[in-house]
């Protein structure tokens, strides 16, 4: 499978100083792209170095939306002027959720799900008690309730909808099983009730194929450090609908980047046109240009082809723990239609937490998701099918281990 990998040449134009670390962990932080160390020297070194403040008016205002508009075209079926890099996932998704308020005046309900990434559910619960709201919740009430397996459907959204429904923010890969929301039908039910749609994209980006416009979704947020490749703590990203530029109000955060002119220095705000209002502090151009770094070697990879790989991999990685690892206990917590899931999946384990620490100390890095979930990011430009066998023969290895153990124990 690795000789015939369309996309096995793409692993040399990455940083691996360690071959023997099997990392499947490329939807949490992704690799360091080869090519980003010597960008970062150059924007040290020349932009900052040579050209001093003179390369904010020769290259670093115009990064939000240059390399914005490189992502959203590239990777969101964006146009021209709709994606802003910037800030992070949390303070874009307060900004969007605030605008989506001002633009639904009148309704106060807030949609989103309880098994979603706690940013989202804080970030949501903060923003409708400030807009004097309520959070209307998908999914169960019992808080230790086993985390949803199938993709989100229409059906069970469109159930929670009503006339006061000003906006729904739902993920569109569920961060951990990997399942892939109905995203058009999902987005046509909110429509119809008169609500807008917010998509966190931040497991979908770069993994999945995306096309926003076509979704006719409205918002939409992400980050570029997973399958970006962009680095810890790189800017986030967020997307506007152009349809929606007009209607637009003042934003919550009103930075002096967002204004219409910023260096008038003018006593009173007044908002840029367009999505470059939501820019709220000053650009950092070093990480701008990681993000530019990863997005170039994304989109040069293409989609299609990445989004091919990710369902053959995950594929792999299911035949597996079904051969290896479910007779001894091990719950599949993804899909397994591939054409629900992204490019990672979660198996289910009582001792996961160990498990994974313990797969760690052996040279496979995985992640631990609460409370007995192991996480296996199969990042598409990095991993190997080879990676897969192994990190998952080490993994049966721990648990066949355990369950002789646990199998000679007495009963208690």
């Amino acid at each position: 499978m690795d000789a015939a990998d369309e996309l096995a040449a793409y692993r040399a134009r990455f940083t691996i100083t360690d071959d023997a670390v099997i990392y499947l962990d490329g939807n949490s932080l992704g690799r360091l792209p080869a090519t980003t160390a010597g960008r970062v020297a150059e924007v040290v070194e020349q932009e900052w170095g040579a050209r001093l403040i003179r390369s904010w008016e020769e290259r670093w205002l115009a990064l939000p939306t240059q390399v914005g508009d490189r992502l959203g075209t590239a990777l969101l079926g964006a146009e021209a002027g709709e994606t802003l890099v910037c800030d992070t996932v949390t303070t874009n998704l307060f900004k969007l959720l605030h605008a989506a308020y001002d633009l639904r005046p009148g309704r106060g309900t807030l949609v989103a799900h309880r098994a979603d990434f706690p940013t989202d559910r804080f970030v949501a619960t903060a923003v409708a008690d400030q807009r004097g709201g309520l959070v209307s919740w998908l999914g169960p009430l019992d808080p230790d309730a086993p985390a949803p397996t199938e993709p989100l459907a229409a059906s069970d959204v469109a159930a929670a909808l009503h006339d006061d429904v000003a906006v729904v923010l739902l993920s569109a890969v569920d961060y951990r099983s990997g399942a892939i929301a109905d995203l058009a039908g999902i987005t046509a039910a909110v429509h119809r009730a008169g609500a807008l749609m917010l998509w966190d994209c931040s497991h979908a980006v770069g993994s999945i194929e995306l096309d926003l416009p076509a979704l006719d979704a409205d918002l939409a947020v992400g980050c570029t450090y997973k399958y970006l490749n962009a680095g810890p703590g790189a800017p986030a990203w967020l997307w506007v609908a152009t349809r929606l530029h007009d209607e637009l109000t003042d934003p919550v955060i009103p930075g002096w980047l967002g204004a219409d002119d910023a260096f008038a220095m003018a006593r009173d705000y007044t908002a840029a046109a367009g999505v470059r209002r939501f820019l709220s502090g000053t650009t950092a151009p070093i990480a701008m240009r990681c993000v530019e770094e990863g997005v170039a070697l994304v989109a040069e990879a293409g989609l299609p082809a990445i989004r091919r790989k990710a369902r053959a991999l995950t594929s792999y990685a299911i035949e597996l723990a079904d051969d290896w690892l479910a007779p001894l206990g091990v719950r599949l917590g993804t899909p397994r239609d591939p054409q629900h899931r992204g490019a990672h999946l979660t198996l289910h384990h009582p001792d996961a937490r160990a498990l994974t620490q313990a797969l760690i100390d052996g040279g496979v890095v995985p992640d631990f998701r609460a409370p007995d979930g192991i996480r296996l990011g199969l990042s598409p430009l990095t991993t190997r099918f080879t990676d897969v066998h192994d990190g998952l023969a080490a993994l049966h290895a721990l648990v066949a281990a355990l369950h002789d153990a646990t199998a000679g124990e007495p009963e208690p």
